[in-house]
């Protein structure tokens, strides 16, 4: 809190150079009334001045207001149920979006006036104290480019995130709080336009288009004070129609932006080369009617792009659980009690589910406890790092787009819990932990996901030189409930697997010949609503040349023809 003494010192300054301003000139005017009616003159000068400047102040102090009323309602939300608040995706961007281009538009507005020592002030004491921190411009395009991830995988639309609608359900504003509650603050329109912005800059046109037009939707409404004004956001819509080589839309918005603003220069300027682009369009539409080849355009081999385009379209479709195995395969899956491979499961055994055979997929259940959880999320905070990715050419450690998480690393040494999990793994698998690695523990960000990939390395990468073998096999605990989305998903089998709290998935990446199995290929899908954490145990070869001995038999080449494929929940 600045000191009231101290405030009133900085107006009385304020109003020290708003005088100093007014001209000042030295007659002596009290020797004639006649003179001395020139003081009215000034007089009214003071008035006039003095009352723009408070109006003007008001006004600012006005926003400044809302930008704090906002701020107070949004933290009081987000305090009654922290992890319920952050993981709705619509509610953490907002949050780094108040925290950075928001706090900017607040800091120039009180350093517009002689505030600015206040706000000096008030920052100086912020940054003295432990733990206080600022997201960058990296953050808010990272949550950005989550929110459209999202939007793609699970079909959602952008009027519907902009009103609050995750997924088509409304979340209770209403302060009532429900174990599922969850709370979702409506976009206001410059969240909108900062996330339609921020994907512009990607050059992500296509994605950043559907929110520009949210944002003329939602600034028709008037409903807040804004730092950009409707030219702004039509000169945005134009160019982005003309960026992804639509023409005639571009010249159409461009046209309403004049009729707002005639004398706009740079619509002025492109309005004749938009018309001259149609022009050259039409021609060339004109010239293939008459069956004339044009010189820049050729044919191009697009089947990789099919194929990598039906890929990604299977993979989106198992996020959103809309594919199942079909009847007479599922009835070969089985659930059992293990009691094989240590003495110890005779006693304790432990659930089983086959998800998939041949290859065979597991979920064993309750393997982790809630105390174990804790432990092991406790551990591994103070160490989390942006999760990184093994580069194919060089078998560096990177950080990648298609990997959105952080994590850390537990060494067995660490603790008897630790070490008791890797005894568990090997009790489950039997497999030995001889040349496993250490317990990665993730915790997946806004939006986080991992892109399809294998867990085994290829023969011309060199991602496991340091180990004894490759990954022979996965095991991918789950440490958290996910309200929505996060399933594991598996492409060639057409597989689903959604995070159970305790559980712990399981299958092999190798072949017994020790080639890898490419059906095992997967991913992690992102997270719609809620916080995933997780941790693995890979298993690598060493250790398993009497357990899981290998063979001559490498894959058949009619292995991928015999699984069976996954059949749409809708086609049934």
């Amino acid at each position: 809190m600045v000191p009231r003494i101290k405030y009133l010192h900085l107006l009385s300054y304020a109003l020290l150079c708003l005088l100093s301003i007014l001209p000042w000139t030295r007659s002596e005017l009290f020797t004639a009334i006649a003179e001395v009616e020139h003081l009215l003159e000034t007089h009214q000068r003071i008035i006039d001045n003095l009352d723009h400047y408070i109006k003007a102040e008001e006004n600012r102090i006005l926003i400044l207001k809302k930008h704090l009323n906002h701020y107070k309602k949004e933290q009081e939300k987000a305090m009654e149920d922290i992890p319920n608040y952050l993981g709705n995706p619509i509610n953490a961007f907002t949050l780094i979006k108040r925290l950075t281009t928001d706090l900017d538009a607040i800091e120039s507005s009180i350093k517009s006036g002689t505030e600015k020592f206040i706000f000096e002030y008030i920052k100086n004491v912020t940054s003295f104290q432990n733990e206080v921190k600022y997201p960058s411009e990296e953050d808010l395009s990272g949550a950005a480019h989550a929110l459209i991830r999202l939007q793609e995988t699970y079909r959602l639309n952008a009027k519907d995130l902009a009103d609050g609608i995750l997924n088509g359900i409304v979340y209770s504003l209403d302060g009532c709080m429900h174990a599922d509650t969850f709370f979702s603050t409506p976009m206001t329109t410059s969240d909108c336009f900062e996330l339609a912005k921020a994907l512009y800059s990607d050059k992500d046109y296509k994605n950043a288009l559907p929110w520009l037009l949210e944002t003329l939707r939602k600034f028709k409404e008037k409903d807040e004070i804004y730092q950009f004004d409707e030219v702004d956001i039509l000169e945005y819509i134009g160019f982005s129609h003309y960026l992804l080589g639509n023409v005639r839309d571009a010249l159409k918005w461009t046209k309403k932006l004049l009729e707002i603003d005639p004398n706009h220069s740079r619509a002025k300027g492109n309005i004749p080369y938009f018309e001259k682009m149609i022009k050259e369009e039409e021609a060339k539409i004109k010239k293939r009617q008459r069956g004339e080849t044009l010189e820049d355009e050729n044919t191009t081999n697009s089947s990789e792009d099919d194929n990598y385009q039906k890929d990604h379209m299977r993979y989106e479709s198992l996020c959103r659980g809309e594919m199942e195995l079909p009847p007479d395969y599922s009835k070969t899956l089985f659930c059992r009690y293990m009691t094989e491979n240590h003495p110890f499961l005779k006693l304790a055994p432990i659930k089983m589910e086959y998800v998939y055979r041949q290859p065979d997929v597991i979920v064993f259940h309750e393997v982790l406890s809630d105390s174990e959880i804790e432990f092991i999320k406790a551990k591994s905070l103070p160490r989390f790092k942006r999760a990184v990715v093994h580069d194919p050419k060089t078998g560096n450690l990177v950080p990648a787009q298609y990997r959105i998480s952080k994590s850390a690393w537990l060494r067995d040494e660490e603790s008897p819990l630790i070490a008791a999990v890797s005894r568990r793994v090997a009790d489950f698998t039997g497999l030995s932990m001889y040349s496993a690695e250490d317990l990665q523990v993730v915790n997946y960000g806004i939006g986080g996901h991992y892109a399809p990939h294998y867990d085994f390395a290829l023969k011309s990468e060199h991602a496991f030189d340091g180990f004894e073998g490759n990954r022979i096999a996965t095991v991918l605990f789950y440490m958290s409930e996910v309200a929505q989305g996060g399933a594991t998903v598996f492409m060639r089998l057409g597989i689903s697997v959604f995070p159970k709290k305790g559980a712990a998935l399981f299958w092999m990446n190798l072949h017994p010949s020790g080639a890898g199995d490419v059906s095992t290929r997967h991913a992690a899908c992102p997270v719609l609503r809620g916080s995933k954490w997780v941790c693995n145990k890979w298993i690598h070869q060493g250790g398993q040349e009497f357990l899981k001995p290998c063979n001559l038999n490498y894959q058949d080449e009619e292995y991928l023809h015999k699984i069976p494929k996954a059949i749409s929940k809708t086609s049934r």
